[in-house]
């Protein structure tokens, strides 16, 4: 199965995808953030991530996507634009058919590390281990869209607050973007969901 983590934010959106090995390993795949100038409106700045958010998904073809949950901060415009880009992904990656797990902070931290109250420095350190990398990635939204991806992984779609669930997914796959496909995993699962519902 092949994940993308999305550590969603209007400034840097923090995107890792890893694929699953045998015995609960998983292998980077690829990392990176996406930016925005904030003197930029709110609109442009949307379009910009949504473009870069069309190309990682086209791209890497995940068989799932790991959203952070948003949660009530004390900055409201950070989580404003936190929550306007977690829609923005979610919705994208709807388009195309494909499931959207979303994972609290703590949930992810709980799972990479055995700690829910662990800082960055920890959960960077433990994705670093988990992936066998030979630096951290780096800024932290890298390593924390990376610790999205594998905590989905290791915890299973069971256990995230799912936005696509597979009674839906044959649906939205063929309403999903024209000439965006679907990987081997994603189309065995809209095969299954015919036959079993009709």
């Amino acid at each position: 199965m092949r994940v993308l983590g999305i550590d969603p934010g209007l400034t840097r959106c923090g995107l890792g995808v890893i694929d699953s090995l045998r015995s609960r390993r998983a292998e980077m795949v690829a990392v990176g953030v996406e930016r925005t100038d904030s003197a930029a409106s709110v609109d442009v700045r949307l379009g910009v991530l949504a473009d870069a958010l069309d190309a990682w998904l086209d791209e890497c073809r995940p068989d799932v996507v790991s959203v952070e949950r948003v949660f009530a901060r004390h900055d409201v415009s950070t989580i404003m634009g936190t929550a306007q880009a977690s829609g923005l992904a979610i919705g994208l990656a709807a388009r195309r058919g494909i499931p959207v797990a979303m994972h609290t902070p703590s949930e992810v931290k709980a799972s990479i590390t055995g700690n829910g109250r662990a800082d960055k420095k920890q959960v960077t350190a433990m994705v670093t281990r988990i992936l066998h990398l030979d630096t951290p990635p780096k800024p932290a939204d890298a390593a924390d869209a990376l610790a999205l991806a594998i905590c989905h992984l290791w915890r299973g779609a069971g256990t995230g607050t799912s936005t696509t669930g597979p009674a839906d997914f044959s649906d939205r796959t063929a309403r999903g973007r024209q000439g965006s496909g679907l990987t081997a995993a994603q189309q065995t699962w809209a095969d299954a969901l015919k036959g079993k519902h009709g």
